[in-house]
């Protein structure tokens, strides 16, 4: 199988308002580094799995959203724990819903898997993977 990856950043602040998170529970900040890796079994005429560029585009537009932003105050995570784990779902999600919209240009349909992979820190990272 063949992938690409791309990789851009976001700063964010929240509460992780549970006990098990202990001093987390209070107002913090994080900067990730997020990856994204698109698998594709087979390569084009040209020789690509997908289009670099256009993945570094899709990366970064459902990043810009949530980056300088205080996660506690968006209606799209009322109610809802922004782990790192819950972040790379979301971002999974919206990546694959412009993949489907032809975003990706005619490698999109070639893309097999998907994983994102939030970095919080060098020492720890958690992601989400599936087939689409």
């Amino acid at each position: 199988m063949f992938a690409v990856e791309v990789r851009d950043h976001m700063m964010i602040a929240h509460s992780l308002p549970r006990p098990v998170f202990g001093p987390a529970q209070g107002m913090h900040g994080a900067t990730f580094v997020v990856d994204a890796a698109f698998f594709t079994d087979s390569l084009d005429e040209d020789g690509l799995a997908i289009d670099i560029g256009l993945a570094t585009e899709i990366l970064a537009g459902v990043v810009k959203p949530l980056n300088y932003q205080n996660l506690d105050e968006l209606e799209i995570f009322a109610g809802k724990v922004t782990t790192t784990e819950f972040l790379a779902k979301h971002l999974f999600d919206a990546i694959a819903e412009k993949i489907a919209a032809g975003e990706l240009g005619d490698g999109g349909a070639r893309v097999k898997r998907l994983k994102i992979q939030l970095h919080e820190s060098h020492v720890a990272r958690a992601w989400y993977e599936a087939d689409l």
